[in-house]
């Protein structure tokens, strides 16, 4: 036994690579029950990892590391995104702007725009290649840096992106690690994120390029509790230009600049005199925070205009904005609340009601939002952050689409306070995946169903029956 629990890290690591190997470079999306198994499995073996305190802080870092380059050479098998992303980048070494020519139209006229334009096409498929692209301009830097060094090579893009997505990770995992120090919590909590199959098949597998928005976030919020806001307002919006989602976060910021102190004071001479002393400091502290929000608002908006800025034309905005619209109005996927929403308005419509839910749902996590600014203390870091976590995740319950590597920001969120669902949620978000299993693909409700079962569940003990951390 005591030989076991020596090396149970060892065995574990090794089991654990042989495991993302087989994900890497024998598994299609297509076999869910082989995926299912891999994936659950992968989870114990990280459970074990994170609970051996046998094991240091630079082991695990080893082994994170390790785990992301068994699929440096590999390409991704559980999304075709990449393809749009290569294409992105090559249009743009080639000097066209991306968001405001269709894939389609190339192909439809049997134009070559870019090195194996054909291919890149089909991989993408023909709604991706039918929509202006959505992604912001320091993913679209990613992109061109690929093209760069891999113009004619796709297999060589893949291997350039999947570095800027491992090196986001570390970067993730030193001012993480730095941030849980600040705020005085484990240093391991990082390995909730870092060592995360989910992160590490989803992110590091299938390309997805949270990680690289991430590091911006983690950064800032590490820049924020040094005091440090203009650099957090930059790296926010450094995020935002990543990846639209930071900019939700936005709002909950206020109480972080605008503080307001009452006094407690017994109600007499002297109490008069300290609460008008008093109240003038609360008025200066109150304009100089309004001051210091107005300027951290202005700055994350002004930075994030300014790398938005070389990509402007006169049809920039309108192709730019309908491409975001579509994931509102149009699609829908591994939903929750919505999907409940939209069997209502079958029952009493006849039809499907997404061009109006598809308003409604963003109009209630704008509410949430007010809700968590000014009725919900955000003074503190972990308080912040915790709201940071929720809204979003309020967000995701209501949305039209909830895609997998989605769930990458409230996890790492959740790094930082005492809740967990968000980890709970990435290991049965596997279960989205069994839509594909259908061609055409097809959504099991019942299997849906089960995902949010289970991650409400576990949301409503951490909130309301866990006594540790019932205050949310």
């Amino acid at each position: 036994m005591a030989f076991l629990k020596k090396y149970s890290s060892f065995f574990t690591s090794t089991i654990s690579v042989v495991l993302y190997f087989l994900f890497a470079y024998f598994i299609e999306r297509t076999q869910f029950y082989t995926l299912s198994f891999l994936w659950f499995t992968l989870f114990v073996g990280f459970y074990v990892l994170i609970k051996n305190k046998n094991t240091s802080f630079t082991t695990l870092v080893g082994v994170a590391i390790l785990f992301r380059l068994v699929f440096l050479f590999s390409i991704p098998n559980l999304s075709q995104d990449f393809y749009r992303f290569i294409w992105d980048g090559r249009m743009i070494l080639n000097g066209f702007n991306p968001y405001v020519s269709l894939p389609a139209t190339f192909i439809q006229q049997n134009l070559q725009p870019v090195a194996e334009a054909a291919r890149l096409y089909e991989g993408m498929g023909a709604l991706n290649g039918s929509h202006y692209t959505n992604y912001p301009p320091l993913n679209q830097f990613c992109f061109f840096i690929a093209a760069i060094f891999a113009s004619k090579s796709i297999f060589g893009s893949v291997i350039v992106l999947r570095v800027f997505i491992i090196l986001a990770d570390v970067g993730i995992l030193y001012f993480g690690k730095k941030l849980l120090e600040k705020l005085h919590l484990p240093i391991n909590n990082i390995f909730w994120y870092v060592l995360n199959p989910f992160i590490i098949i989803e992110m590091t597998g299938n390309l997805h390029f949270e990680p690289v928005m991430l590091f911006f976030l983690v950064w800032a919020l590490y820049k924020l509790q040094q005091q440090k806001w203009i650099w957090a307002a930059i790296l926010i919006a450094c995020s935002v230009a990543v990846k639209l989602i930071p900019l939700l976060f936005l709002p909950l910021f206020f109480q972080w600049f605008v503080k307001w102190k009452g006094t407690k004071d017994k109600f007499n001479l002297s109490s008069i005199k300290n609460g008008v002393a008093s109240l003038k400091n609360n008025w200066t502290t109150f304009f100089k925070g309004i001051l210091h929000l107005s300027s951290f608002y202005l700055i994350v908006i002004g930075t994030t205009l300014l790398l938005f800025l070389p990509f402007y034309t006169s049809e920039f905005i309108a192709n730019y904005s309908n491409s975001v619209g579509l994931w509102f109005r149009n699609f829908e996927f591994n939903a929750s609340f919505y999907y409940l929403f939209r069997e209502i308005g079958y029952l009493f419509r006849g039809y499907n009601e997404i061009a109006i839910i598809g308003k409604i749902t963003p109009i209630l996590t704008v509410l949430f939002l007010v809700f968590l600014t000014f009725f919900r203390k955000n003074k503190t870091p972990i308080q912040l952050i915790t709201a940071l976590m929720f809204g979003l995740c309020f967000y995701y319950f209501t949305a039209t689409t909830v895609h997998p590597w989605y769930l990458a920001t409230p996890l790492i969120l959740s790094v930082f306070t005492k809740y967990k669902f968000p980890v709970v949620w990435s290991l049965v978000i596997i279960l989205s995946y069994q839509a594909y299993a259908n061609n055409p693909w097809k959504e099991n409700l019942w299997v849906v169903f089960i995902q949010y079962f289970v991650v409400y569940s576990f949301l409503i003990y951490e909130v309301f029956l866990l006594p540790s951390v019932k205050k949310w």
